[in-house]
Formats: structure tokens, C-alpha cells, sequence
């Protein structure tokens, strides 16, 4: 067995094997995603492991990023570690090349992040033992995941008040496409900054995060229209023409529809909307989300707490803000 700390060690074909191979992939766990965010050193700091067997075959990859914060005083209790996905795994992987695989994050990350977390996009409860065994606490989250491979059906299967309402918005003659525009990427930055201003309270990556993105190619930027005024949008990363994932949206519900019908146009059987919130607490995202006719999926997320003083205090930190 292999560890593999640094992006130069690992063999980027192999990476791309296990990617096509493997039945956790997702465009966060892919060479692109480390590019991506590589390429903005100002917003967050890139980290990846990979655990190789005996035959110098890739097993598992463990990739996400460190937040930055420009003020030395919030990054105090705001550090973190965030694992989008999950690890890459191998359907064969030994127990035990996943424990070493997150024993190298947690050695390497102590110092550097408050707490690791990994938000699951896949079903990761036969490895729970492994992760449980490394100090990583097991939390209950929601994913929902949107079949668009048969346009009736997808459509059949909308709230019929959603749809009622989807079908006034395009009689408005709202419309959408993708875009490049460096201008039309800010229009959408604009709106996104106003929404997590006004009512997320959450900090945002700025302006950059989302033109290298676009102009990178790793994904799409939707924007929607009203007689050619943009009203919102969304940031997807697509994997592999695969899934679509809701990265970042903002703007009217038909927004979602019109990722949906991106999907189905483009071939892409999945669109994952991504968070839908904790079981058993009311969560009115969640509610919005599945009215679009998607299944819940409890995927879970792990976190590893490295400071417990620090992570409780910024706990408390992001609760007076989002109450403001």
C-alpha cells in the first residue's frame, strides 16, 4: 500500500480510470475539480490523497479544499475542510486502504482546518465502520436526485401547482441559455451576492470562483431570461455528460426547470440538486425541491473535528448571522 499527498504523485490516467470506473464518482472528486480550484489561490486552498495497493493501482482519492477568509480573525473559526461528494473510491477497495486513505487527511488537515467534512453524494454505509473507526461522526443530510432521461415522465412527475406555475412563467416569455459573457456572468454574480446578502447570509466566493469556472469549460453557467433581461441563473458542474449537478442558483423557480430540460436536451440522465437539508427538521429548500418531482436520497455527510472550541464558537458564529 501507497499514500499519495500531492497532486504531481498521482497518475492523472489512472485518476480518470478510477473515475469512469468507480461507483462514487462525481465532477468534485475529478482532476478537473483540483484544477478548478487550483486556479483561484485567493478563495481556497486545494488538497488531495490517493491510496494505491500493491500493483500501483489507484484505490481511493480524497479531494476538497480548504476556505480562505481575507479576514485573519473570521478564519479563526472558520477554517474548514469541505469534501464535496465523498472520496472517489474503487468498488474493490480493502477496508483498510480507506483507513490509511483518511488517517493521511486527518494528519494532514489537523492544523490547517477547524473540522473535515464530507457532504455524500453516494451511499457510503458500508464503509460507516471505517469512517467511525477514524473519528469521523456520522450526520444524517438529504440529497435529491432528478431522473431526466424521459422528458414525459420528468415532467409527469412535477407538482402539478409547480407546473401550473412553470407554464405562466414561460407565457412571461421567460427563457434561458448558456453563457460565456464575462457580463453576463457578473449580471448573475450580482444576484447571487444580493441573495446570499439579504437572506443566506453566508459568505460567497467572489466574481473569479465563477468566471474560471465558466471560462475553463468544467461545467455550464444557465442564465434565465425576461425579455432579455437576465433573472437568474445557475452554476453546474457536469460530470462525464452523466450528472448535472445545482452548484449555486439564484432567481425564479422556473430556474430549475430549465436545468432540468438542459439535462434531458444534453443526454444527462441525473441533475443532482445537492443539499436538501437534516431529517426530521422542517427545511423549506427541501419542500421547494421536491416539488420538481425528484427522489430523496439520505446519503449522510462525516465530519472530523480537529478544534472542538473553535468549531462550537463558530457554530455559534454562522447562527447569529443567518438570524440577523
Amino acid at each position: 500500500m501507497r499514500i499519495l499527498t500531492e497532486y504531481s504523485q498521482i497518475d492523472t490516467a489512472k485518476w480518470d480510470d478510477l473515475l469512469q470506473k468507480s461507483p462514487f464518482s462525481s465532477w468534485f472528486q475529478s482532476k478537473d475539480a483540483y484544477l478548478f480550484y487550483q486556479s483561484i489561490p485567493d478563495c481556497l486552498t486545494p488538497f488531495v490523497f490517493a491510496v494505491e495497493n500493491g500493483e500501483n493501482c489507484i484505490k481511493g482519492i480524497l479531494l476538497g479544499y480548504i476556505t480562505k477568509d481575507t479576514n485573519p480573525l473570521k478564519q479563526l473559526f472558520t477554517k474548514r475542510a469541505i469534501i464535496y461528494s465523498g472520496p472517489l473510491l474503487a468498488e474493490d477497495i480493502l477496508e483498510a486502504e480507506l483507513s490509511e486513505l483518511l488517517k493521511t487527511a486527518i494528519d494532514s488537515l489537523r492544523h490547517q482546518a477547524i473540522y473535515i467534512e464530507t457532504r455524500n453524494f453516494h451511499d457510503y454505509s458500508r464503509f460507516r465502520y471505517v469512517f467511525e473507526q477514524a473519528k469521523f461522526l456520522y450526520q444524517p443530510h438529504y440529497d435529491i436526485h432528478i431522473n431526466c432521461s424521459h422528458k414525459e415522465l420528468m415532467i409527469k412527475n412535477i407538482n402539478e401547482s409547480r407546473k401550473r406555475q412553470i407554464r405562466h412563467l414561460l407565457d412571461e416569455h421567460y427563457t434561458y441559455t448558456t453563457t460565456k459573457n464575462p457580463d453576463e456572468i457578473g449580471e448573475f454574480y450580482t444576484l447571487l451576492s444580493k441573495l446570499y446578502a439579504e437572506k443566506i447570509h453566508l459568505p460567497l466566493f467572489p466574481q473569479s470562483f465563477f468566471q474560471n469556472f465558466i471560462q475553463k469549460d468544467f461545467g455550464k453557467l444557465l442564465i434565465v431570461k425576461q425579455d432579455g433581461q437576465i433573472k437568474g441563473g445557475m452554476l453546474c458542474p457536469i460530470l462525464n455528460g452523466k450528472i448535472l449537478y445545482e452548484w449555486y442558483v439564484v432567481g425564479p423557480q422556473i430556474v430549475t426547470y430549465f436545468a432540468m430540460d438542459y439535462a434531458n436536451l444534453n443526454n444527462i440522465p441525473v441533475f443532482d440538486l445537492m443539499g436538501a437539508g437534516e431529517p426530521q427538521k422542517p427545511y423549506g429548500v427541501r419542500d421547494f425541491k421536491l416539488t420538481f418531482g425528484g427522489e430523496l436520497k439520505e446519503y449522510g455527510r462525516y465530519l472530523h473535528i480537529n478544534n472542538h472550541l473553535r468549531y462550537n464558537l463558530g457554530k455559534l458564529a454562522v447562527k447569529i448571522l443567518q438570524n440577523k
